[in-house]
């Protein structure tokens, strides 16, 4: 079973906490994109989801080749 994190939780998690407190976590539950859990009036979010939001939105470097080499005049 995956460890249930509250909104708090998940904003300290991505980093958001500082800067836009709990509005970045609930902006992605109510535009369901992100998988919660709703029991009564709580709101929990599986911790496997936050990762997956993470590794679903990293971005890898691309190594640009150079094709040729000029000399400098």
């Amino acid at each position: 079973m995956d460890r249930l994190l509250t909104v708090a939780e998940v904003a300290e998690m991505l980093g958001t906490w500082k800067t836009s407190g709990e509005r970045y976590p609930r902006r992605l539950i109510e535009e369901r994109r992100i998988t919660f859990v709703k029991v009564g009036r709580l709101v929990r979010i599986p911790e496997s989801a936050v990762r997956e939001l993470i590794a679903a939105n990293t971005v890898h470097p691309i190594r640009a080749r150079r094709t040729s080499y000029r000399r400098a005049i």
